[in-house]
């Protein structure tokens, strides 16, 4: 089949009034937003958006922001969120790859709009006023037709945009069911950046299933804990530094029994904080995927969850995953390849990158004899020492274990004798003094010497991270750079 009927119509349809999106101050039924997106659709064609052409879009985690995803397909264009987080010039490198026609944006985000736009792209504010009853004709989606191009998270080298077509989303949303289960009482918690794949595909998936959103505008540990209690949360996507926050600020006090999947993606979790989950009977479901897969590409089903502690699971329904050049020994660490529909066809303006549909993840892994696949570390990160290889995210993890440590972040430094040495920067949990050489120790009592990091970097401030909640080592790196010298101990020579 390569049309379905379009999504929020079906829904639309069958449940006019069943809310589709729970914001702070307001809340769109499945018939608000599907008016909200055929109003934004009419602006799009009045303003002369060009059938297949890029919409960009600069906008806060708000119900016109969800109308944005659905409008496109009602003009044909395609969507390509752009990252609030980035400065104007990044941004209007952004517009220019892609060459946008139009930027879409709210009235949060008017000023750094403007700031960004370059020559020949025209600006248009969304209209955040109550929707109209939906009027558009009866819609079939292109499964083959591109829907969003989606920024990579850039954390190393040029971002590139990645095209996501309608049956991208469209695999990624049976494949999460088929793993997760759809339940008639469900609600998602959106909090992840809606311009990031991973907050973008639960609005996807929502639509599909017929499942409310309940739509936060930014992370506040207090607010997602009250919305678990007060509004019937079911599903929540965090990754591993919300968790920690929402524990913490949490306390003693238990999850509802209604909560029964909390989705954690964003890298490697470290062992003690699932361990930790597990021990509170929080339902933690690790998950592994990236804006290429359209969000999740191998996730633990909830029986696994305690079984298989550590490991993101197996690949969802329609996808293949493999490790290096079809390396198959169990437990034998290499690069994960994966391949399926849900997986991108190529980058906008850039070369295909897939091989006989295989696509190179940059990630290390491997799987263990039940074909359960445990993520170690991204392939550029990997510090060779002496020989052996060092895996920053195993580093981490046990610095993290240290009671007086909120964050570590790990990276290799050249080394005359060693070739490279793991070098830690870690921020303390609040009202803890943290002390260098007591963390070595502690590190050097659980790691093997080689992987115990030649010098702790303490910082001030949080560690740099990706809108995703993916550590920046590549700035960890550059701030390494402006501390050197080492002298011959390994300590920092200032």
């Amino acid at each position: 089949m390569t049309h379905l009927p379009d999504w929020l119509q079906q829904q639309a349809a069958a449940a006019p009034d069943r809310p589709a999106l729970i914001a702070a101050d307001t809340i769109w039924s499945f018939g608000a937003l599907a008016g909200a997106a055929d109003r934004l659709a009419r602006t799009l064609r009045e303003a002369g958006a060009q059938a297949g052409a890029p919409v960009a879009l600069l906008a806060a985690n708000r119900p016109v922001f969800a109308a944005a995803v659905h409008a496109v397909a009602r003009c044909g264009v395609t969507l390509a969120p752009l990252n609030t987080r980035l400065n104007p010039h990044e941004l209007r490198w952004q517009l220019e790859d892609l060459g946008a026609q139009v930027l879409l944006h709210d009235a949060a985000y008017h000023d750094l709009a403007a700031a960004s736009t370059p020559a020949g792209v025209r600006l248009l504010a969304l209209d955040e006023s109550p929707p109209p009853p939906p009027s558009s004709p009866p819609l079939l989606l292109n499964l083959a037709a591109i829907h969003t191009l989606i920024y990579t998270s850039g954390t190393t080298g040029t971002p590139k945009a990645a095209q996501l077509s309608y049956g991208n989303h469209w695999w990624s949303a049976v494949g999460s069911a088929l793993n997760l289960g759809v339940h008639a009482d469900d609600r998602w918690l959106a909090v992840l950046p809606l311009f990031h794949v991973g907050g973008l595909a639960i609005l996807m998936r929502s639509v599909i299933y017929g499942m409310p959103v309940v739509l936060h505008e930014r992370f506040d540990p207090a607010a997602i804990n009250r919305a678990i209690d007060e509004q019937g949360v079911t599903i929540i996507s965090v990754v591993a530094t919300m968790l920690q926050r929402m524990l913490a600020e949490r306390g003693d006090r238990p999850y509802p029994a209604q909560l029964r999947c909390v989705l954690l993606g964003g890298g490697p979790a470290p062992r003690h904080l699932l361990e930790a989950c597990a021990a509170r009977n929080i339902p933690v479901v690790q998950t592994y995927g990236m804006t290429e897969t359209a969000s999740q590409a191998v996730t633990l089903a909830p029986a696994d969850a305690l079984r298989k502690l550590g490991s993101a699971g197996r690949p969802l329904l329609p996808l293949q995953v493999r490790i290096d050049a079809g390396h198959t020994a169990p437990e034998q660490v290499g690069e994960i390849y994966v391949r399926g529909p849900l997986v991108t066809a190529g980058y906008r303006n850039r070369p295909v990158p897939l091989h006989d549909g295989w696509l190179a993840t940059g990630d290390l892994g491997y799987l263990d004899s039940e074909g359960y696949l445990y993520v170690v570390d991204r392939r550029d990160d990997l510090i060779i020492s002496g020989g052996e290889n060092v895996y920053p995210a195993e580093v981490e993890a046990v610095l993290q274990s240290h009671p007086a440590v909120q964050e570590a972040g790990v990276v290799g430094l050249a080394d005359a004798a060693w070739g490279m040495v793991p070098v830690a920067f870690v921020a303390a949990e609040p009202d803890h003094a943290l002390d260098q050489q007591e963390l070595i120790a502690f590190a050097r009592n659980r790691l093997a010497g080689y992987k115990v990091p030649r010098q702790i970097v303490v910082l001030a401030e949080a560690l740099p991270r990706t809108a995703a909640g993916k550590l920046r080592r590549n700035l960890l790196r550059r701030r390494l750079t402006e501390l050197l010298p080492l002298d011959n101990t390994g300590e920092v020579d200032k």
